[in-house]
Order: C-alpha cells, then sequence, then structure tokens
C-alpha cells in the first residue's frame, strides 16, 4: 500500500475546494497553490497550506507545470491532484510528477498518452471493437481527402481538433461555403493536420459512463449520465442516471467501456463519452482520463465519494463496490454567464447572493459573495446538485432550488435553466425529446431573454489594486501582499440590480441580437466580451465580403467568431493573434468605397 499523507491541488476554484474537502476528511493534508487574484479565494483557506504561483494568467499559474512540480517537491507532497482542466490531462505534466516519484491522481502518463488524442482514442475503440463515429482516424492532410470523406457520407460533417476538450476545435461543415471557411482559418499544414473528418450526428444524445478501474483489474460503472442539454458543445445541465434509454442500451455502454479501459490499462477514475441516436445507435466519442465537472450527480445516486476513490486506487487499494444507482440527481453549472446575450461571458462582483438550502440540495462552491469573478479564468462560480428519489421529485427539487437562488453583480444561467426543466421536452412528456442541438435549434428559439439585461456598470470587475507590505513574523522579515485599502473603512457597495428569482413569461420568437454597449463606428468589428485573440483569418489590404470570418476568439472555454459587418477592404487590424482584448476593443475596421 502507497502511504499519502500530503496532496498538493493543483487546481482553483470549486473542484480545488472539492478535492480539499475530501482530503481532510481521510486525514490527509492539503497544499493549495494560488493566481495571484486567487490569493484569498475559498481552496486558500480550506487547505492546510497555500503557496503562490506569482502571476494573473493561466499560463503562468495553473498551467505552469514546473512551478507547481516545484512547490510539490518543496513541500513534501505524496500526490498531485490535477482537477479538471488546466493540466489534468496534460501527459508530459503527469510523467514528470510519476518520475519525480509523486503519486498522479489520475491515470498514467501512457494511458493520457493513448486516450487524451481524440484520433488515438478512435484507433483504441477500433482495436478493441468499440465503434467510433464514422469518420477518418487519421489526420486531415489535404483538402481533397476530406471532399472524399464527404462524397461518401454527405453533408454535413465536423472537423476537430484531436487535442481538443471542453467543445473547442469543432467546426461543423454543411456547404462548400463552410469548408471554405475552415481551409481558410487552418492553411497552415501543422493546424490542419492537428484535425480529424467524422460525420455530423444531427440529432443524438449525449449520455456518458462514470468508470473506475484499481490496479487489481476490478472495475465498475459507478453510473450513467446523459448530458444533452448543451450550447457551442458545452454542457449546461446533466443528471444521473441517463433517463429513458432504450433496451440494451445500458448493457451496451457498460460493455463498451469496460473494453476501452482493458485495452490501454486504465487504472483510476475516468469517463466515456458517447452519442445515442433515436435509432439506438451508440457511437463511441472520447475518453476523458479524468474527474469531470459534473461528477457530483454520480455520486449522488451511488453514494459513492469519486475524490476518496482516486486517493484509494492511487494507495493500491481495491475499488469500492458501487450500489446500483438510487434516485435521481440534476446539477446546474452557475456561471457568470449573460442570458440576454446567447450567454456570453461577463464579469462582475457577486453581492447579496441567496444560495437555495433543504432537502436534496448540495452546492459546490468556488468564489465567495463579495468576490469577483475572474476573466482570466473559467466563468464557474459554483454547481448546484438536487437529488430526489426518482426524476419527477428531482425535478420538483430543481424548480424549488432555482426559484431561491438569486444575485446581484452578475448574470447567470439560472432563469433559463429553470425554463429547461419546465420544458415537456426535457420533462419526458411525450418521451424524451432533447437531443444535443435541442437547446440551440428548438429551446432557445422559443425564449426571449433580452428583459434580463443588466446594465453595464453593474457588471464591471471591481477588482482592488494590491499592496505589498514589509512586516516582522516571529523575528522574520517576510512581504505581505494584500488588496489596496483592505485595512480602511469599507464602503457601501454600490446597489445593482438583482437578477430574477425566477422565470417570467417569455416573448415567442427567436433571441435578438443584443446590441450592447460597445458597436464602434460604422465598419468597426469590436469585442464583445475581454478574451484571446485565437485566430486571424484576414489581413490588412484584402478584400472582404458580409459575412465573411475576420478573426475569432476565446473567453472561458468559448471560442466566438467575428464576421465582417459589410463588404469592403480590411483597412486596419488592430490586434495580433494572442492578443488579450477587453470588451469593446476595435478588432479591425472594414472600409468600403463610399466611405472612402
Amino acid at each position: 500500500m502507497r502511504t499519502i499523507n500530503r496532496i498538493l491541488v493543483a487546481n482553483r476554484g470549486e473542484i480545488a475546494l472539492r478535492v480539499c474537502r475530501t482530503a481532510t476528511d481521510m486525514g490527509i493534508s492539503t497544499i493549495a497553490v494560488y493566481a495571484d487574484q486567487d490569493m484569498a479565494a475559498p481552496h486558500t483557506r480550506e487547505a492546510d497550506e497555500a503557496l503562490a504561483l506569482g502571476g494573473d494568467d493561466a499560463a503562468s499559474t495553473y498551467l505552469n507545470g514546473e512551478k507547481i512540480l516545484a512547490i510539490a517537491i518543496e513541500t513534501g507532497a505524496d500526490a498531485i491532484h490535477p482537477g479538471y482542466g488546466f493540466l489534468s490531462e496534460n501527459s508530459e505534466f503527469a510523467r514528470a510528477v510519476e518520475d519525480a516519484g509523486i503519486a498522479w491522481l489520475g491515470p498514467s502518463s501512457a494511458v493520457i498518452d493513448a486516450l487524451g488524442d481524440k484520433i488515438k482514442a478512435r484507433l483504441v475503440a477500433e482495436a478493441c471493437g468499440v465503434s467510433p463515429v464514422p469518420g477518418v482516424s487519421q489526420p486531415v492532410t489535404s483538402r481533397t481527402e476530406v471532399e472524399a470523406f464527404i462524397e461518401k457520407a454527405g453533408y454535413p460533417v465536423v472537423l476537430k481538433r484531436a487535442d481538443g476538450g471542453g467543445g473547442r476545435g469543432i467546426t461543423v461543415v454543411r456547404s462548400t461555403s463552410d469548408l471554405d471557411l475552415f481551409f481558410a482559418r487552418h492553411g497552415d499544414s501543422a493546424d490542419l493536420g492537428a484535425h480529424f473528418v467524422e460525420r455530423f450526428v444531427e440529432v443524438a444524445r449525449h449520455v456518458e459512463t462514470q468508470c473506475a478501474r484499481d490496479a487489481l483489474g476490478n472495475f465498475h460503472v459507478i453510473s450513467t449520465r446523459d448530458c444533452s442539454v448543451q450550447r457551442r458543445n458545452q454542457k449546461l445541465v446533466e443528471e444521473a442516471p441517463a433517463p429513458f434509454l432504450p433496451d440494451g442500451a445500458h448493457e451496451h455502454l457498460v460493455s463498451a467501456s469496460r473494453a476501452l479501459f482493458e485495452q490501454v490499462g486504465y487504472v483510476g477514475v475516468g469517463t466515456v463519452e458517447f452519442l445515442l441516436e433515436p435509432d439506438g445507435s451508440i457511437w463511441f466519442l472520447e475518453v476523458n482520463p479524468r474527474l469531470q465537472v459534473e461528477h457530483p450527480v454520480s455520486e449522488e445516486v451511488t453514494g459513492i465519494d469519486l475524490v476518496r476513490e482516486q486517493i484509494r486506487i492511487a494507495q493500491g487499494l481495491a475499488l469500492t463496490t458501487p450500489p446500483a444507482p438510487r434516485g435521481h440527481s440534476f446539477e446546474f453549472r452557475i456561471t457568470s454567464e449573460d442570458p440576454s446575450q446567447d450567454l456570453t461571458p461577463t464579469a462582475g462582483r457577486l453581492d447579496e447572493v441567496h444560495w437555495p438550502l433543504g432537502p436534496g440540495i448540495r452546492l459546490e462552491l468556488g468564489i465567495d459573495e463579495g468576490d469577483t469573478v475572474q476573466t482570466a479564468f473559467d466563468s464557474m462560480i459554483a454547481k448546484i446538485i438536487v437529488t430526489g428519489a426518482d426524476r419527477e421529485q428531482a425535478l420538483a427539487r430543481s424548480r424549488r432550488a432555482l426559484a431561491e437562488f438569486s444575485v446581484q453583480g452578475v448574470a447567470t444561467p439560472v432563469p433559463v435553466y429553470q425554463d429547461i426543466i419546465s420544458d415537456p421536452d426535457f420533462c419526458g412528456v411525450g418521451g424524451f425529446n432533447v437531443s444535443t442541438r435541442w437547446f440551440e435549434t428548438s429551446f432557445m428559439p422559443r425564449h426571449d431573454y433580452s428583459d434580463l439585461a443588466i446594465p453595464a456598470e453593474a457588471s464591471q470587475t471591481a477588482d482592488l489594486p494590491r499592496q505589498t507590505y514589509i512586516i516582522e513574523l516571529d523575528g522574520r522579515r517576510v512581504s505581505l501582499t494584500l488588496p489596496a485599502g483592505m485595512f480602511n473603512a469599507p464602503a457601501a457597495p454600490a446597489p445593482r440590480p438583482p437578477q430574477p428569482l425566477r422565470s417570467t413569461p417569455r416573448r415567442a420568437g427567436s433571441l435578438s441580437p443584443h446590441s450592447g454597449p460597445h458597436q464602434g463606428a460604422p465598419g468597426d468589428i469590436v469585442a464583445p466580451m475581454q478574451a484571446i485573440v485565437v485566430a486571424l483569418a484576414v489581413s490588412e489590404g484584402q478584400r472582404v465580403e458580409e459575412g465573411q470570418l475576420v478573426a475569432v476568439l476565446e473567453a472561458m472555454k468559448m471560442e466566438k467568431p467575428l464576421l465582417a459587418p459589410r463588404a469592403g477592404t480590411v483597412e486596419s487590424l488592430a490586434v495580433g493573434q494572442g492578443d488579450t482584448v477587453s470588451a469593446g476593443t476595435r478588432i479591425a475596421h472594414i472600409s468600403t468605397e463610399e466611405a472612402q
């Protein structure tokens, strides 16, 4: 048995706090790491120690494996838990941890290598008789081979990055013009070769299995889950167990998951994702070799603490045999995203937060009331998990829980969730009629959330500058960094309009674009949010057509394409690829002959 007495948590927010709590329950001490703006975050207070990473962006902090490993060695950590995101699927970092003699609380680096790349995962699936979505299990090298696949499979197809995750790196191609846009953006051979092509499954549910396997060969599917309510390939509402499965589907999901885990010698906790078509066809999507955001719903219906299982597996102990799922559980991701602007990420301070309480309610919180959502990282504020004796009771409790929630200062998707869980399609009236595209193609066109807009002045980031003091502690000269003005008398917070406690009747019809405060002059293309410029598809002096792709921004794992508002010439490009821009920043200007 391997001894684990100290765990470094290489993450932030609610997942870091959640790992710390389980470790504390097991009598294991914890070490937190933090970016500058997370200095007073809940996970730093819960941990037994907290050490600064020295930076304010992901690259210099939670993605800096060298810094994190050095801190682990310095503090005598026996194990590192990566959480999800950041370094959780980085095989090089996992290998460095292993080489340092520190337990990696996840599958081995070799397994991450085999499954972390979607092309490699397809080949693994084919090798063990599990059917992936029909496609080409080789990197794209030319437009010709994509066109050859389209000739056989027909439109639509999807081009995916092999290393993509969280809904990123996915391009749906429905026509020749879509294909033109894709190859205009991905002209570099290395970038193109990071992609592969599959048939785009138009209507399907997203179902998954929460799996675990120990070093002794014991394997269990803890529970199934349904994560079909998505937008931009990102999950919104998750539930366990997956409801309304056709005959034989559960057995197929379990046997396919077992085959994949055994094929690569997977030891640890992980998730296998599938697409389930209306005709009962089940296609393998990918394996996530880490803990998932939605893991609490599986815990709630089985009583299995998955972080505890990760630690026990790393210690060499046998996997806990889970009971058959009992009851039903939903998870709602509470993010700082504005329903009035198509769930665009926003920033602001959490004021006057009222969380739901009562039977069946579990909260996973990442920040506290009065804290500011950090735009440099994920928009996740918290997760509300609601459990009942059956799906109907869980839905009733969910309606109550979401009605009890309120917050001032930021917009959240809660009003959207309230409408989702009352929708006949989702409730199963006449059958469960939800697919991965239901939210965008069926639900949103029937709802208008423009009346929920928060004034711009109410959503401004309220970060305080930092100030360093030189103090003496136990006879030693040390520096102490605090928010400036921390010792001053607190000012009364500015009033902020409350987010509605419950959903109000919506006007029928499609959601109209929100003009917002940052439109710029005619011909300007401006950033609608703080983001990183991940791609520029044009150059200065280039002629463009109306609707042509100009740039792609990424914020909080959401990609936002920016299109030319009119035909003309790119007169100026004000940014470069990799630049960080704030809301309202001019990206480019398209001039016309009339305007000159």
